[in-house]
């Protein structure tokens, strides 16, 4: 090592690897969040909270480190100005909403880019995501969609049983008579 190199700090080494960790997570979105207060950084990490999120101010350096060799590293791109990362394991469509309703309010932030599951996503894609509904209800959907023609065989089986019944007293009632 030259006398120009030197060690890196045992706390910017920690910082990366906890940077590495949350990069791990299968949504990242990249936002700017210049003109953000401490309430409104408080605000928006709460807000994502709700929706088993989280949000975190970066050195556009330490996440350059954090992601080489990661999925995250297609980001690197848009390390332009003050950065935070929006981050989960969950759901990635919750996420991008709960981010667009925040950047609806007083305080806007930008969006620069995501990646969800390896897949890259640019502003407006992350935008796009912010539109689908969430699991929960996605699930709610399909089941809903497969409970429908399973509800209507049942009705129509009630139906024509009933027809049976109403035929077979009919008939039954025909031969007392």
């Amino acid at each position: 090592m030259s006398k120009f190199e030197r060690e890196p700090r045992a706390d910017k080494v920690e910082a990366v690897a906890e940077l590495r960790e949350i990069l791990s997570a299968g949504t990242i979105i990249l936002t700017d969040y210049q003109g953000l207060d401490v309430k409104g950084v408080s605000a928006i990490r709460k807000k994502l909270r709700e929706v088993d999120s989280g949000y975190r101010i970066v050195k556009n350096s330490l996440f350059e480190l954090a992601a080489k060799g990661s999925e995250a590293e297609k980001l690197t791109e848009g390390l332009v100005g003050p950065t935070a990362i929006a981050h989960t394991l969950e759901d990635p469509a919750a996420a991008a909403k709960a981010l667009q309703e925040f950047t609806k309010g007083a305080t806007p932030i930008t969006v620069k880019a995501g990646v969800v599951d390896g897949q890259f996503l640019s502003a407006a894609q992350v935008t796009e995501l912010s539109k689908i509904p969430g699991k929960q209800q996605l699930y709610a959907m399909v089941v809903g969609g497969l409970q429908s023609p399973i509800t209507g065989l049942v009705g129509t089986l009630q139906q024509m049983i009933g027809q049976l019944v109403f035929t077979l007293q009919a008939v039954a009632d025909q031969k007392t008579a």
